[in-house]
């Protein structure tokens, strides 16, 4: 079955996974939820910030119904997923992101996937794909190509994008780490409300992903994803091999679907700027309606129909 052959999911249809999974993967204890077949194809969808988990809440049952064995994990500093030492740095930057999805893919027998996400998410599925195109059997991530590097941070763009990114410069100031531990639930909503200002969510719908900023390093970890972007944090030396080939904006040659929203609030780029990093089989897909940022948990149907898609390819 894919997709298309199932029922038409209403967003918002799907609350809960039920019972969640722990398994230790590198440096973390990963909580995670899993649905469909143990023998299916591996699918792995990826959540950003500050969202989690449950932005798949309706794309997993679909897929799940088509066959896909599904993995959807809460990314380091959400939900339960724990680091297993007091001593390992808090560290958001972009190759550890991507370590932990390796990570989490040997320690489930998993060689394969397609992976899908959003955000830091699809941030993280564009790296495994360029860095380790042997474990991705192809991609749909949202906003494309969005693979970044701190010399690129550093460089001014035009006031007009660079106040779209007020919250990075807020994360910069040590007021912005204590005013969003403090303020870390309606700080999200608030992003939330510009990032889909067509979605209609609900209080238990947020209420639902908020519970997931309670983990102890969810902070740490926010703080430090934003201020590695621009130079304002160390990484980890022993990410540095990764972060040299990432910083030459590596083609991407798998299998890939970008999708984005017509009403996507957030900072992304135009699909002209990217198009050309994808090498392999190749396409673009925008979904109408008011779908904002969130598109999986906007957009559950459209999403899902991407991935049985680009599998297709």
């Amino acid at each position: 079955m894919s997709p298309a052959d199932a029922a038409t999911t209403k967003p918002g249809t799907n609350t809960s996974f039920g019972a969640l999974k722990q398994v230790d993967a590198g440096v973390l204890n990963v909580g995670y939820a899993e649905a469909g077949p143990a023998g299916g194809p591996a699918v792995m969808l990826l959540h950003g910030w500050p969202y989690d988990i449950h932005s798949f809440a309706d794309v997993t049952p679909v897929l799940a119904s088509a066959g896909y064995r599904v993995i959807v994990p809460f990314v380091r500093g959400y939900g339960t997923t724990r680091f297993l030492s007091e001593d390992t740095p808090r560290n958001g930057q972009q190759a550890a992101l991507a370590a932990d999805v390796i990570a989490l893919m040997d320690a489930l027998g998993i060689g394969k996937a397609i992976l899908a996400g959003f955000d830091w998410g699809a941030r993280s599925a564009g790296v495994v794909a360029a860095l380790w195109p042997d474990r991705c059997k192809a991609l749909v991530p949202v906003s494309g190509y969005l693979i970044g590097s701190q010399a690129g941070g550093k460089s001014p763009l035009p006031p007009r994008a660079e106040h779209a990114w007020w919250y990075q410069f807020y994360f910069a100031t040590e007021r912005g780490r204590a005013g969003y531990d403090t303020y870390r639930r309606d700080f999200s909503k608030l992003i939330w409300q510009l990032a889909s200002p067509k979605w209609s969510f609900d209080d238990a719908t947020f209420a639902r992903s908020a519970a997931a900023f309670d983990n102890p390093d969810h902070v740490a970890i926010v703080i430090h994803n934003y201020r590695w972007r621009i130079g304002l944090a160390e990484g980890e030396p022993h990410y540095d091999h990764l972060e040299r080939r990432l910083a030459d904006f590596p083609a991407i040659a798998v299998p890939t679907i970008t999708v984005e929203g017509d009403a996507n609030g957030a900072p992304h780029p135009d699909p002209s700027a990217y198009a050309g990093k994808f090498s392999g089989k190749y396409e673009h897909r925008v979904i109408e309606g008011g779908i904002g940022h969130n598109l999986p948990q906007e957009a559950p149907q459209a999403f899902a129909q991407a991935i049985a898609d680009v599998d297709g390819f």
